[in-house]
């Protein structure tokens, strides 16, 4: 049974493949779950409108996301907590708080963009943070975290 794939399916291909599968496997998972549509030729037409707009789309959506990270090139901010007198935060910086403060200073910006590979900051000092805006792209910006006077 040839099928034309609408989604990425694991171990068998990406959107818009065009894939041979047995016929229950097809006929009973595949197709009923949306993620595949016989390979007729009505449905390769179909398919084929809707590819463009798909990638139009993605196109769009990525475009957003290299303007977004242009405006956050080199950004910086500032986040007062309570620290003791070592330097020791009572608590952490997480990603919530730092798009919190991006967002306030009129950058905005979304808790799963902000990267934090080794976990939230918990002393006093600079730090640099990934933050990624799309599959494609992401950018570093400069977070400073200071003790509350």
């Amino acid at each position: 049974m040839e099928l034309i794939l609408l989604q990425k399916v694991t171990n068998l291909g990406v959107l818009g493949d065009k894939v041979n599968v047995k016929p229950g496997y097809g006929r009973n998972y595949l197709v009923p779950q949306g993620k595949a549509v016989p390979a007729t030729a009505a449905n390769v037409a179909e398919f084929e409108a809707k590819r463009a707009e798909y990638e139009a789309k993605a196109k769009a959506v990525h475009d957003e996301a290299e303007g977004r990270a242009a405006k956050l090139e080199g950004a910086s901010v500032t986040i007062t907590a309570n620290a003791a007198t070592e330097g020791k935060l009572f608590g952490s910086v997480g990603p919530r708080d730092i798009a919190d403060a991006f967002t306030a200073a009129g950058l905005p910006l979304e808790k799963s963009e902000v990267i934090m590979g080794e976990g939230a900051l918990r002393n006093v000092g600079e730090y640099e943070i990934v933050v990624k805006l799309h599959a494609d792209v992401q950018t570093t910006v400069k977070v400073v975290v200071q003790a509350e006077a």
